[in-house]
């Protein structure tokens, strides 16, 4: 399906998103208005606010206004001189600037953002080391398929190429991990590069974009009228499509659907629910991806990943024919490009992207679509329910129900247990309830046992980056404040980016945040026990009182290293959450070498 571009707006027109905007007003013509030259001297006052009784603005202000202008809420920045402008863009606008105190904790809460809304996320970082830093959440966003945009400020036009200070190559850093590197060299531009780097991000399978702001463009000032949103394709299925679907379902016995990546809404994730439970067909989550299908719907059975259990590795040679609708299945889902590689196989791979970037194993049929319009077109496909169908997925929803079965939340004696923690956390967590996490065997605790009932309940990277947990549960939080945010981070993890607390408290941020601390870098010591069995060698930590520090940074911190003060500290926990509004911090100290599964 193809969609017609919006033509660009000229000063002498009502901008559409007027209205939306109570700080816009209607650009008018203005004569004295000419476009700058990169590097030459600004029209108009060399401040952010344009002269008094002028109509012109700066092309700082003019971003902002076009971000405002495409739904952007807030913003995860660590300043920079670079783009000073636009920070006074910011100052007194529609959007929420979240100062952080480190590049690296801006994008991941930039890129978890983007993972929760249908636009991308924003952050800014300035130029050359601060923009080397958030390099981290860019490769999240990268391999996570989610849109996000990076705004990095840069040196002046002018000293280009003489080796400024904090001088860097833009294009030669990112180009190859982002879906477009951008840099506005012409002021007149700015609005018209906001809206296609949001389209970019958002277009096909969605990306990062980063977007450069030379220090001299930006305090230029220009004409500031808005360029307006350019619609992005969705797709669907074709009359062929949806015969060819409905043809291979008939005649399979054994049919999985697999959801997976960012490019949902909650209500697609109803309406697929429904269809699915309606004809007894079970569908599995792409790693890390929970939630889509309810967690206790009967045809949810389980997740399919690094770690995961026996009967969803199976799944996939034993199903005779996959379904993946927003995502493909590549190297996790595959265990390393070993499982479903039989080109005998029947697959089809519902996703936007034409390219199937990632992609192993057999392709049947791929349908052009993103996942809402794929299930509008769903909807309409009518099967008769075989009794394969009913015994296949039952077979596999009770598989998956007894995995995910709560241990004893009665505490045992000795050392704290993350067995007793789920068992006493899951009984309390509300229906709309939320997990964030990074990366490490720790993760495993919530694949197994949290209850993720909506879209965009399970928020981590899968690119398996460390440091995301705690900025990924703020901007949760932030993003979602009457909602219970839990966040789950091993020791190694949670001191990549724990300084990131300073933020949760300076804006009000009040997620749960659970330390695992068995004093290691797990997920390293398994792989090196099996191969280097006996040899422990540079996996091994010692910690500080994560709890006292929780209290340094002005919430509520608690450190247990006894099972039987598991459930008080739950308590004290949400009480200082729900009471105080602060964030609150357990220190669990277990044992080594205990895991989920």
């Amino acid at each position: 399906m193809t969609t017609e571009s919006a033509p660009t707006m000229t000063a002498t027109h009502t901008h559409p998103f007027e209205g939306q905007n109570p700080n816009h007003r209607a650009a008018q013509p203005t004569p004295s208005a000419a476009p700058s030259s990169p590097g030459g001297s600004p029209t108009g006052s060399p401040t952010g606010s344009p002269t008094r009784g002028s109509a012109l603005k700066s092309a700082g202000h003019v971003i902002v206004d076009s971000l405002v202008a495409h739904g952007v809420e807030r913003t995860y920045v660590v300043p920079g001189e670079s783009f000073l402008d636009v920070l006074d863009g910011l100052h007194g606008s529609d959007i929420d600037t979240v100062v952080c105190r480190h590049e690296g904790g801006a994008a991941y809460m930039a890129e978890a953002d983007g993972k929760m809304n249908q636009r991308p996320g924003v952050a800014m970082v300035t130029r050359g080391p601060g923009a080397a830093n958030a390099h981290v959440g860019l490769h999240t966003a990268w391999q996570d398929s989610t849109p996000m945009l990076l705004f990095v400020g840069l040196i002046p036009f002018a000293h280009r190429d003489r080796e400024a200070f904090q001088e860097f190559d833009i294009k030669a850093w990112f180009d190859t991990g982002a879906k477009r590197v951008m840099v506005l060299d012409h002021a007149e531009r700015a609005s018209e590069i906001v809206a296609e780097a949001m389209f970019a991000a958002m277009s096909g399978r969605p990306g990062p974009v980063v977007i450069g702001l030379p220090e001299d463009i930006i305090r230029q000032h220009v004409d500031p009228a808005l360029h307006p949103a350019i619609p992005v394709a969705a797709g669907g299925m074709s009359t062929t499509d949806a015969e060819a679907l409905a043809t291979a379902l008939a005649h399979s016995k054994k049919p999985l659907f697999v959801t997976g990546g960012n490019d949902w809404t909650q209500e697609a994730a109803s309406q697929l629910t429904e269809w699915l439970e309606r004809h007894h067909i079970p569908a599995a989550a792409e790693w890390r991806t929970q939630g889509t299908v309810p967690f206790d719907s009967p045809s949810y059975v389980g997740p399919i990943g690094y770690g995961r259990p026996r009967p969803t590795y199976d799944l996939l040679e034993e199903t005779d024919l996959l379904v993946f609708v927003g995502t493909v299945p590549g190297d996790v889902i595959t265990d390393g490009f070993v499982c479903r590689q039989d080109w005998n196989k029947k697959n089809f791979l519902v996703t936007i992207d034409p390219s199937l970037r990632g992609r192993s194993g057999p392709v049947s049929r791929q349908i052009v679509a993103k996942p809402d319009a794929f299930v509008r077109d769903l909807a309409d496909i009518e099967l008769p329910v075989k009794e394969e169908w009913k015994a296949w997925t039952g077979r596999m929803r009770a598989e998956q129900a007894s995995f995910a079965g709560l241990p004893s939340a009665t505490p045992g004696e000795g050392p704290a247990r993350m067995d007793t923690l789920m068992a006493n956390l899951v009984p309390r967590l509300p229906e709309d309830a939320m997990v964030t996490f990074g990366a490490g065997e720790h993760t495993n605790w919530a694949h197994r046992y949290f209850p993720t009932r909506r879209y965009a309940s399970m928020i981590s990277a899968r690119n398996g980056s460390m440091g995301y947990s705690v900025p990924s549960a703020i901007a949760a939080s932030l993003a979602n404040p009457q909602r219970r945010v839990v966040t789950i981070a091993g020791d190694g993890e949670f001191l990549m980016n724990g300084q990131e607390l300073a933020t949760a408290a300076q804006y009000g941020a009040t997620p749960l945040i659970i330390v695992m601390d068995n004093q290691e870098y797990g997920t390293i010591r398994t792989h090196q026990e099996r191969h280097y069995p006996s040899r422990v060698s540079g996996t091994q930590l010692k910690n500080p009182d994560f709890g006292l520090m929780a209290r340094a940074f002005g919430g509520f911190g608690v450190t247990v290293t006894q099972d039987k003060d598991v459930p008080a500290a739950l308590d004290a926990a949400f009480e200082a959450i729900d009471r105080n509004g602060v964030f609150a911090l357990i220190h669990l100290v277990v044992e080594q070498r205990v895991k989920a599964y």
